[in-house]
């Protein structure tokens, strides 16, 4: 079946700020669960900077189409992506669509997608607050919340700061913070050193009742493993944060 009729939790990853570590949650988060036995996908709706596919190490022009033109999710060991990315014939390319373009691509990911039955379907958003997560809301009304990610600088709350009024203003509930690049671990000594800043959640707290889910530390692995299609989870100190991650969204699931 195509859509996302048959798809119980849709989470959508957000920020207003870009650079902040959305897509590197997004795919570790959507791994995360698959770990745990649950059926995922991943959907990615920036259409100006795809960053699934590198994170992946999925080729460009992958995606193909059922005899009736739905589109099918790329299959990576069970868990179903979906990104612009994997329609263009070079990670070079650039999107130069304006507004009426990409709301058309983005009800085709939503409408003409084979998903079928699906546990959570977590979807990586783009900086800001405009034409695709405004589509994207207008156009499903379950779903289940936004994950908001931030790093701990004062210029990237400035940011988030106005994703999370964009939340609350479109009556979307907020699932809570993931403060990412929370102080580097130095490999040799183990010191922490706060290059970006801490205490994102804090900061926001003065502003907006929003709870602190976890910190992700800026380790080398995250940077290199990134850098090289390997999902940042390979880690087991890494994979330990988004296993807490996890239990958190599930829980908040199950209370919904």
């Amino acid at each position: 079946m195509s859509g996302i009729g048959d798809i119980k939790h849709k989470i959508m990853i957000l920020s207003g700020k870009g650079g902040v570590g959305k897509s590197t949650v997004s795919v570790n988060l959507a791994l995360s669960l698959k770990k745990k036995g649950y059926k995922v996908g991943l959907l990615d709706i920036d259409i100006h900077g795809p960053s699934i596919p590198h994170l992946l190490n999925i080729p460009t022009e992958t995606l193909k189409a059922t005899e009736d033109n739905k589109l099918v999710p790329i299959d990576i060991d069970g868990m179903k992506v979906i990104s612009i990315g994997f329609l263009l014939d070079s990670d070079n390319r650039a999107v130069i669509w304006r507004g009426p373009l990409k709301y058309k691509m983005l009800l085709q990911f939503l409408n003409d997608v084979v998903w079928g039955e699906l546990d959570y379907l977590i979807i990586d958003s783009p900086p800001g607050t405009g034409d695709e997560p405004l589509t994207l809301l207008q156009n499903v009304k379950d779903l289940s919340g936004a994950l908001i990610v931030s790093t701990p600088q004062d210029i990237a709350l400035l940011d988030v700061k106005k994703a999370i009024d964009f939340v609350n203003q479109m009556g979307m509930k907020t699932l809570g913070l993931v403060e990412n690049m929370s102080g580097f671990k130095c490999p040799n000594c183990g010191t922490i050193t706060h290059i970006f800043g801490k205490n994102a959640h804090q900061k926001l707290q003065k502003h907006f009742d929003i709870e602190h889910l976890i910190s992700i530390p800026l380790t080398d692995s995250i940077v290199s493993n990134s850098d090289n299609g390997i999902p940042a989870i390979n880690d087991p100190d890494i994979e330990k944060v988004f296993n807490d991650l996890t239990d958190k969204i599930i829980a908040k699931m199950d209370i919904n």
